[in-house]
């Protein structure tokens, strides 16, 4: 497959009301990630390149696919083409290509499995929209199903509930197994399985990295907080996105947590074995390589001998730890049952401040005026605290307890209905720039009505992606690329170090 990609587009304007697009057909046909190189493809257990029965070989998976999981059969049967997720997915709002409406995006997988699955498909294809398995057909499948970010926004609107992400993961997964991988996902999940994050940072480069921190924080407040590594014993291990080692607003983050857990007095560790939370394993679709990921924070945890499992700020980290950890690695029969597994850095600082073992200057952030973003993983495939919707409340929480001014965007771009930040799924790479910034035009829009309405100068997520996704695409939107921020960054620059609790 050709390799190539768009370095300059328009930027959509922002708009004073969101507008539902014209359809511009094909207008995304030319977007596509680079391909995975063969090491990376036959690491994963994929062959290297596209195979000569390709064909055989894709309906063979798509066959076992639906064998395996129900859910993909009852999916593709249950579309009646109602147009109810139409103007939900914002890939479709920033691009107005009609095979990203996700009733159409599944339509491609659909109609192959009328044509091959189904006994109308196979005697009257013309009449039931069945068509072949064709190499034009394979070519659009790794276009548009890497034009999803598997946010699952178009779900909560589908009257019967088919989860366009599921179809997505299941499209890759087939594409993966002809030998069509796409290079940032499966690259990824190489330096993982080898070193133990996605930067593949090796264990000297980590601890070189949290001494530097420990420094900073030092220069900044007066006091010695540490951020150990590799320490058996302690009481916690956090797993959390390796951005938190390198980058801003996620370094910010990290250095959050530390000086939460510093003041209060709680040991904790990182792994430099299992320093990753995020699992691009569900991206892929394939769950072998979702639990050999997974599996190695569950050997830390053994190998180092903690109570406690917490994940940092990480999207799509906190959904596989929450819905799919106890199936994948369980049992954590080994850790307290007295605290829940997995648990969220979020709900762990908002138990401390709700037992006020935390105390805040909230003016010092009052030169901030914040909003907040719900991530797509947290906000509808994951729960946190014992509160329904416990993933909407604890994180304002936290903002709020740190900082004076806060204010929410529009009630139909929060919550469950939030729109995707446009670079989630596994679409965060720049070969995918055009759709990224495209994608991220209902936020934008979301956005600039608070910047207006309350000044809001920062933004908070919760989300490793989300975070890296914003600081790329804001000064495409006139906005500065710091303006996103970390919740954390927000809780530490608050938090009174001094005696603990």
């Amino acid at each position: 497959m050709a390799q190539a990609y768009k370095t300059e587009f328009d930027t959509p304007e922002i708009k004073e009301y969101p507008l539902i697009p014209h359809i511009r057909k094909g207008a995304m046909e030319h977007s596509k990630p680079f391909v995975a190189k063969a090491q990376h493809q036959e690491s994963l257990g994929f062959p290297g390149e596209l195979v000569d029965n390709w064909q055989q070989v894709a309906l063979a998976k798509m066959a076992e696919l639906l064998g395996k999981y129900r859910s993909i059969r009852v999916f593709l049967d249950t579309c009646v083409k109602c147009g109810a997720c139409t103007d939900k997915c914002h890939y479709y709002l920033g691009t107005a290509d009609p095979k990203n409406m996700p009733a159409a995006r599944q339509d491609l997988l659909r109609n192959v499995y009328r044509r091959y699955f189904t006994l109308a498909g196979k005697l009257f294809p013309k009449l039931v929209g069945a068509v072949e398995l064709t190499e034009e057909v394979l070519q659009d499948w790794y276009r548009y199903y890497h034009q999803c970010s598997e946010c699952r926004r178009c779900s909560v609107y589908c009257p019967f509930g088919i989860d366009t992400a599921e179809l997505t993961m299941a499209g890759r997964e087939i594409l993966a197994s002809v030998g069509v991988g796409q290079k940032y996902s499966n690259e990824i999940i190489t330096k993982v399985q080898k070193i133990g994050n996605n930067l593949g940072l090796p264990e000297p480069a980590l601890a070189n990295t949290l001494e530097n921190l420990e420094e900073e924080i030092k220069d900044d407040t007066g006091v010695d907080v540490r951020l150990p590594l590799d320490e058996k014993g302690a009481e916690v291990l956090l797993v959390t996105p390796s951005a938190d080692f390198f980058a801003e607003p996620h370094v910010d983050g990290l250095m959050g947590y530390a000086k939460v857990f510093h003041q209060a007095g709680i040991s904790w560790t990182l792994s430099s074995y299992a320093s990753e939370a995020a699992n691009f394993g569900i991206f892929i679709g394939n769950y072998d390589n979702m639990q050999k990921l997974a599996q190695r924070v569950r050997d830390a945890a053994l190998e180092l001998g903690v109570r406690r499992i917490i994940v940092g700020e990480c999207g799509h980290a906190w959904r596989v730890a929450y819905s799919f950890w106890n199936t994948l690695i369980g049992p954590f029969d080994f850790l307290d049952p007295d605290y829940p597994v997995p648990q969220h850095i979020c709900e762990f600082s908002y138990d401390l401040i709700q037992r006020n073992a935390l105390k805040f200057d909230k003016t010092a952030n009052d030169h901030r005026i914040l909003t907040f973003h719900d991530s797509c993983n947290v906000a509808r495939a994951s729960r946190m605290g014992n509160m329904p919707g416990g993933q909407f409340v604890i994180p304002r929480e936290i903002i709020r307890a740190s900082c004076n001014h806060f204010h929410d965007m529009s009630p139909e771009t929060i919550h469950e209905h939030t729109f995707c930040c446009g670079g989630g799924g596994g679409l965060l790479t720049d070969d995918l720039v055009e759709l990224r910034v495209k994608g991220a035009l209902p936020r934008m829009e979301a956005l600039q009505q608070v910047v207006d309405e309350f000044g809001v100068t920062h933004m908070a997520a919760i989300c490793a992606i989300c975070k890296s996704q914003f600081s790329k695409v804001f000064p495409y939107y006139g906005f500065d690329m710091d303006m996103v921020i970390s919740v954390h960054q927000l809780l530490g620059d608050a938090l009174v170090l001094g005696e603990t609790h």
